[in-house]
């Protein structure tokens, strides 16, 4: 009547792709993102002349999700 725990565990594991990887998208849209708005309120309260903060801010998170999505993606 009941399902055991590795027949659980089995259905959990089966994840659409589609939706795994469209996750990873919005991940990295997000992530980018937050680091761009944080460059920027950097740059107005240091009155930087150019963006600096925005451009290495943008960059780095850049550099982490990306280093997020190639493990979680060499996992599979």
């Amino acid at each position: 009547m009941s399902k055991e725990p590795s027949e659980k565990k089995e259905t959990y594991k089966k994840v659409n792709p589609a939706m795994k990887y469209g996750g990873m998208g919005v991940q990295m849209g997000i992530t980018i993102g937050i680091g761009v708005w944080l460059g920027q309120k950097l740059d107005a309260y240091y009155s930087t002349t150019k963006p600096y903060f925005t451009v290495a801010l943008a960059l780095l998170f850049l550099i982490s999700v990306m280093y997020s999505i190639i493990r979680e993606v060499s996992k599979d």
